[in-house]
């Protein structure tokens, strides 16, 4: 029994030195920086590898430090599947803990880190440089550590079906464009648009307004057609950003319609003493608010209750 509570007592400092620090737990942090530093030295060296120059002068140098990268990383996964289950919930057995972990984003990221590098490893005489380059993914680790990434992902997610209609809409605009520049320009200039998907090329640039320039109508019903097509492309395009930034907008409301709500209900003895002010941080910190907004909703809170 001692040694059942001292390995579930190793577990919970395990799990919480692994995840975000808190203020007063220094190793904590420490970790924190080192992982995150290493995350960043790693998306240096997948770049810098790409210089074959530099890569064959020290390719021992980037074996090592991969070497060193992935042992970190695989010993970092294993520690968070281990320890995960002390973030279960009540209903929870350890098993579906572990395996809801497994799935998670973060998880599946931590995955990706160490995979291609392994495969390397363990298949050293095949070229396996194309897997090497997924070691990118690498730079999605950051998203543990931010605060505004996670934001991003959550109103992704979170919009996911909106911008999944957004999308689909651009691709029929995408089909119709290819189709009708295939059917007015292929017979002058069969060399470019003598197939619907050699037109998408220049449906793709026109439809988010690039325009490079190298493929364009020169028909007369082609340019009447192509002229159609920009104009659809601005509507199309900015769709998903409308999307988007309303979405951010929205966010942003609720998560200060939480923090005014925790700070009237603190404010009903009309004091905040310094754990409820520590409180207080630490969620405006989990919601990404600035200084700027929770100054704001503060004073507008202050501002009704005298009106009140």
């Amino acid at each position: 029994m001692i040694i059942f509570n001292k390995l579930n007592l190793n577990r919970n400092r395990v799990w919480r030195l692994l995840e975000p620090a808190e203020d007063n737990d220094n190793l904590s942090k420490f970790i924190d920086i080192f992982l995150v530093n290493l995350i960043f030295f790693n998306i240096l060296m997948v770049i810098l590898e790409t210089v074959d120059t530099l890569y064959f002068k020290y390719k021992l140098w980037f074996i090592y430090f991969e070497l060193f990268s992935v042992t970190i990383f695989s010993l970092e996964y294993i520690s968070r599947f281990w320890s995960c289950v002390e973030n279960k919930t009540k209903s929870e057995t350890n098993g579906k803990a572990r395996l809801r972990y497994i799935f998670s984003f973060s998880a599946i990221i931590d995955l990706i880190a160490i995979l291609p590098s392994l495969l390397a490893f363990l298949f050293p005489t095949v070229d396996l440089r194309f897997v090497r380059a997924l070691r990118i993914f690498r730079l999605l680790k950051f998203s543990r550590y931010s605060n505004s990434i996670n934001t991003l992902l959550v109103v992704l997610w979170d919009q996911r079906k909106s911008l999944g209609a957004a999308f689909f809409i651009l691709f029929i605009v995408l089909i119709i464009s290819s189709s009708g520049m295939y059917i007015v320009e292929k017979d002058i200039q069969p060399d470019k648009f003598g197939s619907i998907p050699q037109s998408m090329w220049w449906s793709i640039v026109t439809l988010t307004t690039v325009g490079y320039g190298d493929v364009y109508p020169v028909t007369s019903m082609g340019k009447f057609f192509g002229s159609i097509i920009i104009i659809l492309g601005i509507g199309t395009v900015a769709l998903p950003s409308g999307i988007l930034a309303s979405a951010f907008t929205e966010y942003t409301r609720r998560n200060q319609k939480k923090y005014e709500d925790k700070l009237k209900f603190m404010l009903s003895d009309n004091i905040i003493d310094d754990e409820e002010r520590k409180e207080l941080d630490n969620l405006s910190e989990k919601l990404n608010l600035s200084d700027e907004d929770i100054a704001a909703i503060e004073a507008h809170y202050k501002n009704k209750k005298k009106k009140s």
